[in-house]
């Protein structure tokens, strides 16, 4: 049944305006941004099958363009505008962390880099160069690895550190299994970073290992 024909308070963009985009389903808000489903299929019944496809909204946002436009009659348009709403999103993060508190609030934090490294296939370590403000001068993706971890080079990391100028920094790796919990690997590159940045007085404010749920904060964790 097309979507003009269900009930109003049930319509994904009705019931948005009347009780916020926090009230949506995933498929919902997916719906809302399709505008329209494909033949025998509403836009609510399409944004399912997407999700279901690609193991949640994740998946679908890390999709490249290809495999995207490969099925279910989407094209190089959609693609287009999923990945414009994803840099939107992750440029008002950016924002949010970028100003005076940038450290204020870690759930902040951790939702950029959640929105950044979450859903690659492949380990990735980046870096949020601070200054002495703590204020973000800029991220950046310093290694990829396979699944099975990413070489990390303390040499190359205090290059870039200096680069930058940065005063501070906040890694941050994903855990592509999804399991966010840091392994002893994780513990022991942290502490050879963070004593090679001493020798420059620059500090490591915190490490996240982002996965599937809350990434986690080494910094909360009283691992730092």
């Amino acid at each position: 049944m097309p979507i003009r024909d269900w009930p109003c308070a049930e319509r994904p963009r009705e019931k948005l305006l009347a009780h916020g985009a926090q009230a949506l389903t995933d498929a919902e808000l997916l719906a809302i941004f399709l505008r329209t489903g494909v033949t025998g299929k509403s836009a609510v019944d399409l944004a399912r099958e997407l999700l279901a496809d690609y193991g949640g909204l994740p998946g679908l946002l890390a999709a490249d363009q290809r495999r995207f436009c490969a099925g279910k009659g989407l094209g190089a348009a959609k693609y287009a505008q999923l990945q414009a709403v994803l840099e939107l999103s992750r440029r008002y993060l950016f924002s949010r962390i970028g100003g005076e508190d940038a450290l204020s609030d870690v759930q902040c934090t951790r939702d950029y880099l959640k929105l950044r490294l979450y859903g690659s296939p492949h380990e990735i370590f980046a870096c949020l160069f601070l200054d002495t403000r703590n204020r973000v001068i800029r991220y950046e993706e310093l290694f990829r690895g396979t699944v099975d971890g990413a070489s990390v080079h303390p040499r190359e990391v205090v290059r870039r550190v200096l680069e930058t100028n940065a005063a501070a920094v906040i890694f941050a790796h994903n855990h592509p299994s999804g399991v966010a919990e840091p392994s002893q690997a994780d513990l022991r590159i942290t502490e050879r970073l963070r004593a090679a940045l001493a020798l420059i007085d620059v500090r490591v404010l915190d490490h996240f290992v982002i996965g599937a749920g809350e990434g986690v904060s080494f910094a909360e964790r009283g691992l730092l």
